[in-house]
């Protein structure tokens, strides 16, 4: 394809300097021709088209701009205009400003330097968030690699390059046209090895795959470009990452090996969850996959080939429909003027809603006054605090049945309760708050809204505030749980 002239005037846009030149595309800085101001910086793609490329390009555009139009949020460029495939096929949209990770990995190579638990744990977040936004959406990724991450100077990551994604809602173009698996070597999850589209937890493998590198500057499974090559990965594990670099902890290991699971089903259940692990590493319950040193045994890889060449994939529910079915539940705890029977009714909703959600996270999160800490009294330092409520936390939840559902303990500091728990729940992507209902001073409600009631409106997700309701034979045996 020839490259476009700066200067050139396409479609109401001038073209300026060439950003890249790629395989797959050239990558254009963009104005209006008109000079009229744009809300934000464009750049225009537009995808190779010469006589040796294959059908993946054309279809990879019309896949992107199919999809571009419809994401929305942070984590996507804005999509502005397209061109017709008959004349020039193109996309416009935002250019977002930063570094990609594929530059990050770069510079740590070029310095001879690895990265660091914290920024490992950051940047996975980040990219956890970004591919949460998108599962919410009903789309996957399916090509998420350090190229296609861009992280924002503020801290948030934005997934470029769509053209091998699919929309739950939309014709998968490239399942129906190509019939083969597509996708980047070094990231491309088992499941999609064997033509197996649209399952969020693909993306999920995908940031295993970056961390595993991030951690030890190695990849997994290398770089196959066979498909033999790229089977392998549907019953072997890669070598511990503990092995490769002593210095990392038992949890990220844990994390990043969860994440590369060859089932699907063992991996994350969303990428929220992945996120809340990396965000809350002393909540990680480390397993035996967290504390090996060695390799998975020959016998248990031959097993697992021996599975494999049986299997059938299944595909998995919409990406938002697994999500909701496998949520991140937060339960805030009252820590003071509550009665037992406040504390026995607000547990009996918990255990309902996890009862009905095999595999949902459970938060159990209480708010303390900052005012209750003292730097001169021992047994009122903020540790101490911590500890002691934390530990009330846990006694709260004994009664449960949590076999099935990991489980973690919060205590905040806040003088506004409200606030704090509708910030732990924005900041942690949780998909439903049970809480308390304020059942007193009901005439006072009317003018002065109580903390259930603040929450209700503010929350970013689903509110059930629980009413004080026990059965009379059960009020005397309430202070022996």
């Amino acid at each position: 394809m020839k490259r476009l002239a700066a200067g050139t005037e396409l479609d109401g846009f001038r073209i300026g300097a060439c950003l890249h030149a790629g395989g797959m595309a050239h990558i254009y800085e963009v104005t209006y021709a008109d000079e009229r101001a744009a809300p934000f910086a464009m750049v225009m793609k537009v995808p190779r088209m010469t006589a040796g490329d294959g059908a993946e390009n054309i279809v990879g555009f019309e896949v992107e701009h199919q999809i571009l139009q419809v994401l929305h949020g942070t984590h996507v460029p804005r999509f502005v205009a397209a061109g017709d495939l008959v004349n020039l096929p193109y996309l416009v949209m935002e250019h977002v400003q930063g570094l990609t990770l594929q530059q990050v990995l770069d510079a740590h190579t070029h310095h001879r330097s690895r990265a660091t638990v914290s920024e490992m744990a950051r940047l996975g977040a980040a990219i956890a968030r970004a591919a949460h936004s998108l599962h919410q959406q009903n789309t996957c990724h399916l090509d998420l690699k350090p190229a296609n991450v861009l992280l924002h100077p503020d801290g948030h990551a934005v997934l470029l390059d769509f053209g091998l994604s699919c929309h739950a809602h939309y014709p998968d173009l490239l399942a129906e046209e190509l019939r083969k698996a597509v996708g980047s070597p070094a990231w491309i999850a088992p499941e999609q090895v064997v033509g197996v589209r649209g399952d969020p937890r693909s993306d999920i493998f995908a940031i295993g795959v970056m961390l595993y590198e991030l951690a030890t500057g190695e990849l997994p499974f290398g770089n196959p470009q066979t498909s033999g090559g790229m089977r392998q990965r549907l019953w072997m594990d890669p070598t511990p990452p503990r092995r490769l670099r002593d210095d990392l902890p038992e949890w990220l290991q844990e994390v990043v090996l969860r994440c590369l699971e060859p089932e699907a089903a063992k991996r994350y259940p969303s990428a929220a969850h992945l996120a809340f692990d990396l965000e809350h590493p002393e909540q990680v319950k480390v397993t035996k996959r967290g504390k090996q040193l060695q390799g998975t045994p020959f016998f248990t890889h031959f097993k697992r080939w021996l599975k494999a060449a049986g299997m059938h994939y299944q595909p998995s529910p919409l990406p938002s429909q697994q999500i909701d079915e496998v949520p991140i539940l937060m339960v805030a705890v009252p820590n003071h003027e509550a009665s037992d029977a406040t504390l026995y009714s607000l547990r009996q909703a918990v255990a309902r809603s996890l009862g009905i959600r095999p595999g949902a996270r459970l938060a159990v999160v209480t708010v303390i006054s900052p005012n209750l800490s003292s730097t001169s009294e021992h047994d009122k330092s903020e540790t101490t605090l911590h500890r002691q409520y934390r530990t009330m936390l846990q006694q709260w939840t004994q009664p449960l049945d949590l076999d099935d559902h990991q489980t973690s303990y919060h205590v905040l500091e806040a003088s506004d309760v409200a606030q704090a728990i509708v910030r732990y729940a924005e900041g942690n992507n949780v998909s439903m708050i049970v809480m308390g209902a304020a059942t007193h001073g009901l005439q006072m409600q009317r003018f002065v809204a109580t903390v259930p009631i603040k929450v209700a409106m503010a929350a970013p997700c689903t509110v059930i505030l629980v009413k004080q309701d026990v059965p009379f034979e059960f009020l005397g045996t309430l202070n022996d749980e």
